[in-house]
């Protein structure tokens, strides 16, 4: 949870947190986990995290992994943590038959963007992120 609230105040959001340990471990470990995650360590200490699930393409007919979250404490920053945490998880992707490895990222994050496309993701510039969420989510179901 720390690497969760590290990453929202660097994210520029940090209230808006509202997820705890007990919903983090039912989340990851529960009977029907939602999500995984994997830790990075160097010599040892945890510097960073990436948090990620399944999604499907009806277009590919096959499974894809989306990358919720991707944190790298700053001290580790630019040794090579992230990238290993990527390469790692595109292993899981090609070994489990997924078409698509995807995520977001923010567009003032300049440092993620350049690693992201140096490993050659491409940004889906033609696609718009919707959400419903509080009373819209609830009131829309209620409809």
């Amino acid at each position: 949870m720390s690497f969760v609230h590290e990453l929202a105040a660097f994210e520029r959001a940090p209230d808006a947190v509202v997820s705890t340990e007990a919903l983090m471990h039912a989340a990851l470990f529960g009977a029907q986990p939602a999500a995984e995650a994997l830790i990075a360590e160097v010599d040892g200490v945890r510097v960073g995290m990436a948090v990620f699930y399944h999604t499907f393409s009806t277009w590919t007919g096959r499974r894809g992994i989306w990358l919720d979250d991707l944190y790298i404490t700053p001290a580790a920053r630019g040794a090579g943590a992230g990238s290993a945490l990527l390469r790692h998880l595109a292993g899981v992707a090609v070994e489990r038959g997924c078409a698509r490895f995807e995520w977001w990222v923010l567009d003032w994050n300049t440092p993620a963007v350049e690693l992201y496309r140096r490993i050659g993701a491409e940004a889906m510039d033609a696609w718009t992120v919707q959400r419903l969420s509080g009373t819209a989510l609830t009131g829309l179901a209620e409809r």
